[in-house]
């Protein structure tokens, strides 16, 4: 597992949706821990371009055009995080990693 990738998990805690696409976002550390959750941030199929959302799509894995948004993190077990869709390319990382510093109200990394 890494940072960056995409996964399906099925009945994810206080969500209403019965599937919903995660992306991993906590550090390579902690992922390559004996820890049993990593901080994930939901993908939705809407999304209104604020500073704390990511566009993805195909080139990620998914059927369709979606957002990732920073600003709803969750802790999700590993154990759930089995069906591999996809990740993201270098450039789509440095976007999610400035969109979670908006969230967190972080400096934002200079590209």
């Amino acid at each position: 597992m890494k940072r960056g990738e995409l996964y399906l998990v099925t009945d994810p805690a206080g969500d209403p949706k019965r599937q919903r696409v995660f992306v991993v976002v906590s550090h390579q550390g902690l992922i390559d821990s004996r820890f049993s959750t990593v901080v994930c941030a939901p993908v939705y199929t809407s999304g209104e371009g604020l500073g704390t959302q990511v566009a993805i799509g195909p080139d990620e894995g998914l059927k369709h055009e979606s957002w990732i948004m920073c600003d709803n993190l969750a802790s999700i077990r590993r154990s759930q995080l089995t069906r591999y869709l996809g990740s993201l390319s270098a450039a789509k990382m440095r976007r999610l990693n400035n969109s979670l510093a908006v969230a967190l109200d972080l400096p934002i990394e200079v590209q």
